[in-house]
């Protein structure tokens, strides 16, 4: 199977019925199809995955390790669709088919789910036809097929393309999971193999992509030479929206307050408080003993308003009875910020891991001034429902270990560092 092809939903399905029976003859006739049918699609995808699914034995069709964990995972993928095709049905009021959990044929065409998932990117029928490498007529029956099938108006348009009306917005969520699902079951198969392979797409936010992140990647490539990692460092809202849809198959930062409605979860790994840091000859860098107060007249380079850490800041100076200081320039790019502190006489506020290689070669230091209670966690944020990919749990695996070793070092050097006096 060449990387990046998509397994035929069809004969998944079949595969599915074929376990669940225990027999081609009864999934033949679950599926009204002949039972050549049936195990043509079998073969299919045994051949597609160059591993036998079943043992085949008197007493039936046994699934093999390899077998089950296609079952696993085409169960997520077929449970996506049949959510979807439930809720297309409520929708449009239709009372439900005769055969319950079924997923319509409509729905069970990877090509057509991909066309459907390039349109409402592209927005433009002829560059989602040419990204495809195929006719815009074919694109534009492919969606035909799936509104007729869904019983619903997926598209709309307007002067800037085509856009997805409320109901393709839901029913583009389903789409991308299922399909995202889908293109695990060869990597769980290479798994099984000894082989972790396939692609990680990671929510990389800024207190999680200085040291820890580039250590894990570092580990699991030189472990496992055909992962593919691939970071996002979009806003948080964004790759929230990305990680429900299958798209992010984690986020590594500073958490969030859990949810319990959001179908996220959070793993704390460790918390960090803020520091103030300065270019090394700062005027203020050889000062002991500062205090919040003595700081509220400098130039503040700070984060975004409304941010976590934003709020952390200006609690330091409204509990020292101080006005939160306007900041000269508001950033969330460390690129930016380095520069600025190394050429100016600002200050800044935040994680010291964010500049962690500027602080360990000297260019840099942390200010001697009181930053209680500003303390954030870091961790991961994933699917409460998902199951990460072979290559997703390598990763994630890493980062809990660089991340432990990164918490003990900095409680080290807390340990050691002089304690001020009262």
């Amino acid at each position: 199977m060449n990387r990046g092809e998509l397994l035929n939903l069809a004969c998944l399905r079949a595969v599915s019925l074929v376990a669940q029976t225990g027999s081609v003859s009864r999934a033949a006739t679950a599926l009204f199809r002949a039972q050549s049918a049936v195990t043509r699609a079998v073969q299919e995808i045994e051949t597609a995955l160059a591993e036998p699914l079943f043992d085949r034995k008197p007493s039936g069709m046994l699934p093999t390790p390899v077998g089950k964990a296609v079952l696993k995972r085409s169960e997520r993928v077929l449970g996506e669709l049949e959510e979807l095709a439930r809720w297309c049905e409520a929708r449009e009021s239709r009372r439900r088919s005769a055969t319950e959990g079924s997923v319509p044929a409509y729905l069970l065409n990877a090509r057509r789910l991909e066309l459907f998932s390039a349109l409402a990117r592209h927005r433009h029928m002829p560059s989602a036809a040419r990204a495809l490498g195929i006719t815009q007529p074919a694109v534009s029956s492919a969606i035909r097929i799936l509104e007729s099938g869904a019983g619903l108006t997926l598209f709309e348009r307007n002067p800037r393309g085509l856009l997805l009306t409320s109901d393709g917005e839901t029913f583009l969520l389903h789409v991308r999971r299922a399909l995202n699902e889908l293109r695990h079951v060869s990597d769980d198969v290479a798994a099984l193999r000894g082989s972790i392979q396939g692609r990680v797409t990671v929510g990389a936010l800024p207190l999680g992509r200085t040291l820890i992140l580039p250590e894990a990647i570092a580990k699991v490539i030189a472990q496992y030479p055909g992962v593919r990692v691939v970071t996002d460092e979009s806003a948080y809202e964004t790759l929230v929206a990305g990680l429900r849809a299958g798209d992010v198959d984690f986020i590594l930062g500073a958490l969030r307050p859990n949810d319990a409605v959001s179908g996220l979860e959070n793993e704390k790994l460790m918390s960090e408080d803020l520091v103030v840091l300065a270019r090394r000859d700062h005027p203020l860098a050889g000062e002991n003993g500062l205090t919040i107060k003595d700081l509220a007249d400098a130039q503040w380079i700070l984060p975004r308003n409304q941010s976590p850490a934003r709020g952390l800041f200006e609690t330091l100076f409204k509990r020292a009875r101080i006005k939160p200081p306007l900041p000269a320039v508001e950033t969330a790019d460390l690129a930016v910020i380095r520069g600025l502190l190394l050429r100016t006489d600002m200050i800044a506020a935040l994680s010291a891991q964010q500049l962690h290689y500027e602080r360990q070669s000297g260019q840099l230091v942390a200010l001697d001034v009181p930053t209680r209670n500003t303390s954030r966690d870091i961790g991961l944020t994933l699917r409460a429902a998902g199951t990460p990919s072979p290559a997703a749990r390598a990763l994630i695996d890493a980062i809990r270990i660089v991340a432990g070793d990164v918490d003990r070092e900095a409680r080290a050097a807390a340990r050691h560092r002089p304690r001020r006096s009262p």
